[in-house]
């Protein structure tokens, strides 16, 4: 199976009307009984996630019948479909609401996430923005861009290296276990400024747009970052795990990275992750 340029406008298509019909209607206008706990109070699914992720997988399955469909909802239903992704000709990774508490709490830093990949690598990526209409989209080989809901499109670059105590950027500890946690949240200190979204789409975007210079995480699900990282690698950035290995399609564990470039990488490494 092929993804042509075709295919990607169709893409971005789809994930601007899963947005309109199932997920902006919903945002601040949620009741008690459309939020649901999933592993914690701060892991939520909401009627937005399960409705838009079956919006764009029905329009997926009927352009690619033949490819492998991996949404972040149905996947509790067959987890063998995450480690298929290595192997697949043509597959897509899908996020239909990252940022799921941002969103239920009526706070507009959430957005859908897409990736496509083909025989073990990302090709392509969509990280969309409901709220504001803008995208950010990325094609292997030719660049990342930020798309405006009116049609101005501009080409992202990642942020320049800097000194550590220059940098901002986020380290997503909140899956980490002790001693880890405590340790790495004490080195971000040595950076001039930390954040937390709790939404890699947002992420993502900051550190490709050269808003921030590094983000890192340890849990590794598909949805979650391989349309980041190609969106990052696209700009120009350095992403790899935590052991300097490159993240692929269907792992999830290990950790990684993204930095301007890999010295920036390195120190990052060394100074916040730290041994």
């Amino acid at each position: 199976m092929t993804f042509s340029d075709t295919d990607f406008d169709h893409l971005m298509t789809i994930v601007a009307e899963a947005a309109a019909r199932e997920i902006l209607p919903r945002f601040r206008n949620l009741g008690d009984g459309d939020i649901s706990e999933k592993t914690s109070a701060i892991d939520l699914v909401t009627e937005a996630d399960l409705l838009a992720e079956q919006y764009i997988t029905a329009a997926l399955k009927a352009r690619f019948p033949g490819a492998l469909i991996v949404g972040e909802e149905a996947y509790e239903a067959d987890k063998s479909v995450v480690p298929a992704l290595a192997h697949a000709d043509l597959a897509f990774t899908i996020d239909p609401v990252d940022g799921t508490f941002n969103f239920a709490a009526g706070l507009p830093v959430f957005g859908t996430i897409v990736a496509v990949v083909a025989k073990g690598e990302t090709i392509a990526s969509v990280i969309y923005d409901p709220v504001l209409g803008d995208t950010v989209t990325a094609m292997r080989g030719a660049g990342t861009f930020l798309r405006r809901g009116k049609g101005q499109a501009r080409r992202l670059s990642v942020a320049a290296p800097a000194a550590l105590s220059a940098m901002t950027g986020a380290i997503s500890w909140g899956h980490m276990d002790e001693p880890e946690r405590s340790r790495i949240c004490a080195n971000l200190a040595k950076t001039r400024m930390t954040f937390s979204l709790n939404c890699s789409a947002y992420e993502y975007w900051m550190v490709a747009s050269g808003k921030w210079h590094f983000i890192g995480h340890s849990k590794l699900m598909p949805w979650d970052h391989l349309a980041g990282v190609l969106a990052h690698q696209e700009a120009g950035g350095y992403t790899a795990k935590f052991d300097g290995t490159p993240y692929r399609p269907g792992e999830t564990t290990g950790g990684i990275i993204s930095a301007p470039d890999e010295d920036s990488w390195q120190m990052i490494r060394r100074e916040i992750i730290g041994a």
